[in-house]
């Protein structure tokens, strides 16, 4: 897709004639290309041949991370931004590559990214941004607001099995679910810690398109991503107690019933011991003749159980 940004034409779609054409005009214009369509490396080299190499490279290579490099008057711009598409998790974060100057703007994502599609939306309205820096603030803004929406969501999810763990309600679900918000986090933080990296880079070395307004924008989403970082540093750790209290939870409830059955096993072993000698068939057992002898012999069990109690009970056993 691409459309025109300036001018009377603002928010104006063209076509794959058109585009070329204005992308080497001073018309502001903007493509967007999906990174995994076959076509895309071959029209990049034949329609932005005009561009340095080692932006054609940064557009099209294979592993990207978040960066920001200044080339001139204008900046090629990596960003991760949250997975939205339907089976897939959403921090398997998406790239957007970015080559942006007063004149143009190009971008490339391999899967539908929500913060382009967004800027799409508002331009084929005839609104949305009019410039360059007013594209480059509002796609950083629009990409870090899902993260601080997603990052709340988790953060309130950990929250909750926290929670449970301390209460002491704790199933299954809660012990595979603690696992993964552990993991989550350090995934999030791996893709966003260069991102907040790339962001500071930003704002030490901004082209002079960038006014101060515009700065001061790109420095609020820069605290906001600073914030994730930080909080997905303190959740790990946060994870690492609850998975500690939760072993301990469970292995204080091991030890109970060990403790529960070691207390029966005593009980019982010598009433076990007891009728296992009087149940032998063997001639010369006491009581054999006796019609009484069962009963009086159930009365001794259940004295040796009450003795077996009262010796547990003073040695503070149960």
């Amino acid at each position: 897709m691409a459309y025109t940004l300036d001018g009377p034409d603002h928010g104006k779609m063209l076509n794959a004639a058109e585009a070329p054409a204005l992308l080497r005009s001073e018309t502001l214009a903007w493509v967007h290309l999906r990174a995994q369509h076959p076509d895309t490396p071959t029209w990049i080299i034949e329609n932005l041949s005009y561009l340095d190499p080692t932006i054609i490279d940064a557009l099209v290579a294979e592993e990207t991370r978040p960066r920001v490099t200044r080339v001139g008057e204008g900046l090629i711009v990596i960003l991760r931004g949250i997975n939205t598409v339907d089976g897939e998790d959403p921090e398997d974060m998406i790239s957007v590559r970015l080559w942006i100057d007063p004149n143009r703007i190009v971008s490339l994502s391999r899967r539908p990214v929500r913060a382009v599609e967004q800027i799409a939306e508002q331009l084929s309205c005839a609104q949305g941004p009019r410039d360059c820096a007013e594209f480059l603030v509002e796609l950083v803004e629009r990409l870090t607001q899902r993260i601080e929406n997603f990052w709340t969501e988790l953060d309130d999810e950990a929250d909750e099995m926290e929670e449970s763990v301390l209460d002491g309600r704790v199933g299954d679900e809660v012990r595979g679910r603690l696992v993964e918000v552990r993991r989550t986090a350090i995934i999030l933080r791996r893709y966003l810690q260069p991102q907040r990296d790339a962001m500071r880079m930003l704002q030490a070395a901004h082209p002079r398109w960038l006014e101060e307004d515009d700065l001061r924008h790109l420095a609020e989403e820069l605290d906001a991503l600073e914030r994730v970082v930080e909080d997905a540093d303190a959740m790990r750790e946060r994870m690492a107690l609850v998975r500690d209290e939760l072993a301990g939870q469970l292995s204080e409830r091991l030890n109970r019933n060990m403790y529960m059955l070691s207390v029966l096993s005593a009980l019982f072993l010598p009433l076990g011991f007891l009728t296992g000698l009087f149940g032998i068939n063997l001639a010369g057992m006491p009581g054999a003749s006796d019609p009484s002898a069962f009963w009086i012999f159930v009365g001794a069990l259940c004295a040796v159980v009450v003795v077996q109690l009262a010796i547990l009970r003073r040695l503070r056993w149960i």
